[in-house]
């Protein structure tokens, strides 16, 4: 450990998964081959999205940037991740950690801030078609997506200042796989209970504004969807909704398996592996799931692959 006047923690130790050494490579492929397949899924979807005419919609405009931050939360964590598996734990920078930190807390909630959007966006498009045009234009688009990074990155940003402010000055080993904010904490000899106070007042209403949000907009969905006299006519109005609500479930019910679970009474392993689930698992599954479910995408990646050919 590197200290600045004896005192100040300058880089952390991450452990990672020190006691699972004998498996490290296993576990080294296995994880590198889920970071390929996600950068490389969720990619694809930006570039299909970004080229051909007939993904040139709000929701898929909103998919893009739901992409985006899948792609931020692997590239940020899992390439050090990886690291660490093969050297027995890796040592990264305070400022790297802190960084680490920020753009994981970005890239999250951004995307409960997204898979709201997306929300509206369906909502708008059952339960308003006739006015969905004229709301949905491409002026409330990028203000939706502006406003999403915007309040996420500043909120964010105070987080993460103060806890760069904070000072370390004990141990600097984090038994865990990244740098996440209670681990840091943990860690700190200074007074932490109105940053963690702050956390919960800032980041809490957001997660919860959001999921209350999602359950009212398909409520109302579901009932306007009910009221279609025909069968093709409500499957149709489903299937426009159900990658999306597909995705909805997997991130809140991560965020519950995440949150309910105890940490208190599991081995450090478990509690790694339940984080696992929003690093490597989510980010995975999005592109996973709108490929399968949609037909346009299908479409749109089948004539790439023609192009490209």
């Amino acid at each position: 450990m590197r200290v600045e006047n004896q005192t100040r923690v300058t880089e952390f130790l991450l452990l990672g998964f020190k006691d699972l050494q004998s498996l490290r490579f296993p576990i080294f492929f296995l994880f590198l081959g889920i970071c390929i397949m996600t950068l490389t899924g969720n990619l694809l979807i930006i570039v299909l999205v970004s080229t051909s005419h007939t993904l040139h919609t709000p929701m898929y405009f909103f998919l893009s940037h739901l992409s985006a931050t899948d792609i931020l939360i692997s590239a940020t964590i899992v390439p050090n991740m990886l690291h660490g598996i093969l050297k027995e734990g890796t040592t990264i920078s305070f400022n790297g950690c802190i960084t680490q930190l920020y753009i994981f807390g970005v890239s999250v909630t951004t995307e409960s801030f997204l898979l709201t959007v997306m929300s509206y966006d369906r909502y708008l498009a059952i339960c308003h078609p006739l006015r969905y045009t004229s709301i949905m234009n491409i002026r409330l688009q990028y203000h939706l997506v502006f406003w999403s990074w915007f309040l996420v990155s500043t909120i964010a940003l105070c987080i993460t200042t103060q806890l760069g402010m904070l000072q370390f000055c004990g141990s600097n080993v984090i038994d865990h796989v990244f740098c996440d904010f209670e681990p840091l904490l943990v860690l700190s000899c200074t007074d932490t209970s109105f940053l963690k106070l702050e956390d919960l007042v800032f980041t809490g209403p957001i997660i919860l504004f959001s999921f209350i949000f999602i359950i009212v907009t398909y409520v109302s969905i579901f009932l306007t969807i009910l009221r279609i006299p025909s069968t093709s006519g409500r499957q149709k109005a489903f299937s426009t909704c159900s990658s999306h609500l597909s995705v909805v479930s997997l991130f809140y019910g991560t965020l519950i398996t995440i949150y309910q679970v105890p940490t208190r009474g599991h081995s450090a392993n478990f509690n790694k592996f339940v984080s696992l689930l929003y690093i490597v698992v989510t980010p995975l599954f999005n592109p996973i799931i709108y490929s399968l479910r949609s037909h346009e995408i299908r479409t749109a990646l089948r004539k790439l692959v023609s192009k490209t050919g």
